[in-house]
């Protein structure tokens, strides 16, 4: 489906295309939804990355004349930022000002490693330039935050006499949105600098859509101690087109793609009784860590006690051990929301949010998740939309009124 149609409609289900890992699901006949629709902008013209660096926000590249080193910051396999089209231009203005001694390290913060494969996936043309991936044991110490969270870097970044960080920007559930400065925390930092940071989600305000999560002021925060030097970030549409492209400053810059994420992507809705929302495919519902981010987003578009089918593959599984861990030592979901009210441990945070989900709303999964697995992280299994379907209306009624986010990671449902 299109979201370039405006606002929220009543839609034919035919029409409606949820994505599911490679392919995608629809609607059963007869269906009738409320499709929670984005507002999207057309893919850029082309030269949209050399618009953006000839009218950078706040900085300009040709300030750092006179470096002899940079490091570019480069998204992992699990974000959809076309790292092989930032790079060209990016790379030939850094040689131009006689920068050639240049290493791109992909982001892995605390995600699993690639494989090569993956590398050339993201790389393309630009396989060629040296590159690497984070290693969390490979940081040094360059300070502390005022909130207390250690910045501890990669060596190979750090000693780099310019950092450049690539990226995309969209929502974020705890950082608000995506993009700047967490290419660097979490992207290039310790486990402990990412452990510290992550804590700060526990406040009311770490939040999907707020710029002043403390999350994100902290990575921010971090960014300055560290010496982020310039940020090249791209918005993108649902077909993963650039839409816009903002360089310069890594908060200056980052706050002109979030408006453009705002203007898009920022949806009022009447609260539902059953909510379909949907992660968006792949790379976004390789597993259930990240896919858990449509969820999120869709909250405020069920009523209390309402019923959220989340449709996700996750085709990788869980995604993250203590996430898992803590799901399965978890008696109750009651008991699970306890734990994270006394204790943080990253990857607990997701197995926490899904048990106060759960206590709030039905939760239901369509995922290639075996039952048991759905089971213990608090949603109930189905093996396909029209049997969730089934399962919501036996308990909201055959009238209840349903809402579809097809592109949950991507939009924020806020409650008129």
């Amino acid at each position: 489906m299109s979201m370039t149609d405006k606002g929220r409609k009543r839609a034919d289900h035919s029409r409606i295309e949820l994505g599911y890992g490679r392919i995608c699901l629809s609607l059963p006949a007869g269906e009738e939804a409320e499709v929670l629709l984005a507002e999207e902008l057309a893919g850029a013209p082309e030269g949209e990355i050399d618009r953006s660096l000839d009218s950078p926000a706040g900085k300009r590249l040709d300030d750092f004349a006179g470096c002899r080193s940079a490091c570019i910051l480069a998204s992992d396999i699990t974000r959809p930022a076309p790292s092989h089209i930032m790079l060209p231009p990016l790379v030939s203005r850094l040689r131009d000002l006689g920068i050639d001694d240049i290493l791109v390290v992909f982001g892995l913060g605390t995600h699993r490693r690639m494989t090569e494969e993956e590398e050339r996936l993201l790389l393309k043309g630009s396989f060629s330039l040296p590159h690497m991936q984070h290693d969390p044991e490979g940081c040094v110490l360059l300070g502390e935050t005022a909130r207390g969270t250690p910045v501890e870097i990669l060596e190979a970044a750090a000693s780099s006499d310019l950092i450049v960080a690539t990226g995309n920007i969209e929502y974020h559930y705890y950082a608000g949105y995506s993009g700047g400065a967490k290419a660097l925390l979490p992207g290039v930092s310790s486990a402990r600098s990412v452990v510290k940071n992550h804590e700060l989600m526990r406040y009311p305000a770490s939040v999907t859509g707020r710029l002043d999560s403390p999350v994100r002021l902290d990575m921010e925060e971090a960014a300055g101690i560290a010496g982020l030097d310039f940020i090249l970030n791209v918005v993108l549409n649902s077909r993963k087109e650039i839409v816009q492209s903002v360089a310069g400053d890594c908060i200056a810059a980052h706050r002109q793609g979030a408006a453009t994420v705002d203007r898009m992507y920022r949806r009022p809705v009447e609260p539902a009784e059953i909510v379909v929302t949907c992660a968006g495919g792949r790379p976004k519902d390789l597993n259930l860590f990240q896919a858990q981010k449509a969820l999120e987003n869709a909250r405020s578009a069920a009523l209390p006690g309402g019923s959220i089918i989340l449709v996700a593959e996750c085709s990788e599984g869980l995604g993250n051990p203590v996430f898992e861990r803590w799901a399965n030592d978890a008696a109750s979901a009651g008991e699970c929301w306890e734990r994270f009210g006394r204790e943080y441990e990253f990857g607990g945070h997701k197995a926490a949010f899904l048990a106060r989900d759960s206590m709030q709303y039905q939760l239901i999964l369509v995922s290639a998740l075996p039952k048991e697995t759905a089971e213990m992280c608090f949603f109930t299994p189905a093996k396909t939309v029209e049997e969730a379907l089934q399962m919501a209306r036996a308990r909201q009624g055959r009238d209840a009124r349903l809402v579809v986010i097809p592109h949950g990671n991507l939009t924020l449902a806020v409650e008129k």
